[in-house]
């Protein structure tokens, strides 16, 4: 019979990649690690893990082993969301990740009523990026993710995942223009001369951004590029740049910074586009009673935008 925290150590390492990052992940020591996966070869009568420059890879015995792991993960968080159903009780501790517009605005909101509600359920709450939420959600770093899909660029889903969407946030053009119009765009082309701050080429806002831009004809001159999508509207404010943002960015500047989203000229898009926000789980705990409450709040949240 293996053990099951040895499996999970074994787990840790495949979605790591090397015994140091597990053993970090873990809060445990590197060499402890090393010592029970030497004890887990034992149970299994083969060799699981080989050492490839500075990392480890996994034989064929241990990719066995960390597939049916997970699926026996996946059974013990479906039994645990069951007994937690059959007592009617939301309480316990659950952990979410999400984007820098989200903590801003549907988050704190979601949290409130959370502690209102459920005065039994502890939330831990982290910023992290789009594009690395499915994997840490995967790993198990949290209960549930929020991810945004921006038009021709999905999120990764990843097997194992289940989502609900939240809604959908109009993507629109802001201007350095103090007119606090909001009124249909004169085209992107228009705008070919400007200056702009744009999110990192390599994320999924980003990378529409630019592709926006160049399908009104004209590549954009970037002169900040940041991640901080509030920093971006502030810029804007500032009369430094024009943005291609969400909307609920606008409300994530004002809630942050104090920013007045009427002094900054907000323009719709000559073809309207939006990102859709949704939340993510592992398959399994969509019946947990503190999922259920989370999803619920942050939905209440969302609609009340």
């Amino acid at each position: 019979m293996f053990s099951l925290r040895r499996l999970r150590l074994l787990r840790e390492v495949a979605a790591r990649g090397s015994l140091a990052a597990a053993a970090s992940a873990l809060g445990q020591d590197p060499s402890s690690v090393s010592h029970q996966l030497k004890l887990l070869e034992s149970e299994a009568g083969a060799v699981l893990l080989e050492r490839v420059g500075r990392g480890v890879r996994l034989t064929e015995e241990a990719q066995i082993l960390v597939t049916r792991t997970e699926a026996v993960l996946r059974e013990l968080e479906a039994a645990e969301a069951e007994i937690a159903e059959v007592r009617h009780r939301v309480g316990g501790t659950v952990r979410i990740a999400a984007f820098q517009t989200a903590l801003h605005t549907i988050v704190p909101g979601a949290l409130a009523r959370l502690a209102e509600d459920h005065p039994d359920l502890t939330v831990i709450t982290t910023h992290i990026r789009t594009e690395d939420a499915v994997p840490a959600l995967l790993a198990r770093d949290f209960d549930l993710v929020l991810q945004e899909d921006y038009p021709s660029r999905p999120a990764r889903r990843g097997e194992g995942v289940e989502t609900e969407v939240l809604g959908d946030d109009e993507l629109c053009l802001i201007t350095a223009d103090t007119s606090g119009a909001d009124a249909a765009s004169p085209g992107l082309a228009a705008c070919a001369h400007h200056v702009w701050a744009m999110e990192p080429a390599d994320t999924r806002a980003g990378h529409w951004s630019r592709a926006e831009c160049r399908r009104a004809g004209f590549e954009p001159v970037v002169h900040t590029e940041s991640s901080d999508i509030v920093l971006l509207v502030r810029l804007v404010s500032l009369g430094l740049a024009s943005a291609l943002v969400p909307r609920m960015s606008l409300r994530a500047a004002a809630a942050s910074t104090g920013i007045d989203p009427v002094a900054i000229t907000t323009s719709r898009l000559p073809e309207p586009a939006s990102r859709r926000v949704s939340t993510a789980i592992r398959r399994g705990s969509a019946r947990t009673p503190r999922i259920i409450a989370l999803r619920a709040a942050l939905a209440a949240e969302f609609a009340a935008l």
